[in-house]
């Protein structure tokens, strides 16, 4: 996979979403959801969520996880996904012959 089909999916699961999400909770969240419920005081528990969400997107980021993730799976980082280019392509490694290519051109002069 690559970097454009990362693109790909992304935007396939972000129409999917579309603006509401049913989401099925286990008890030790709807707890856990209570209590931040309780503390936080929030407009709805939706909010909540949405913090949850964000909260985890930046830890993942952070931390590597993300990167890690889509390395195995798309061959690419987020920094990569964010600007639309491989790394090899933004130093423009992709554009030498590599020193595992045979390279008969290397000692003409």
């Amino acid at each position: 996979m690559s970097l454009d089909d990362l693109a790909d999916d992304v935007e396939a699961r972000y129409a999917d979403l579309g603006d509401d999400l049913t989401v099925s909770l286990d008890r030790e969240t709807r707890n856990e959801l209570a209590m931040l419920s309780a503390a936080l005081e929030p407009d709805d528990e939706d909010e909540l969520v949405r913090r949850a969400v964000h909260m985890l997107f930046q830890s993942a980021v952070e931390t590597g996880n993300l990167d890690f993730h889509l390395r195995s799976a798309y061959e690419c980082t987020y920094d990569e996904y964010l600007t639309g280019m491989t790394f090899d392509e933004m130093t423009g490694a992709d554009q030498f012959p590599q020193a595992q290519q045979k390279d008969d051109r290397r000692y003409q002069f």
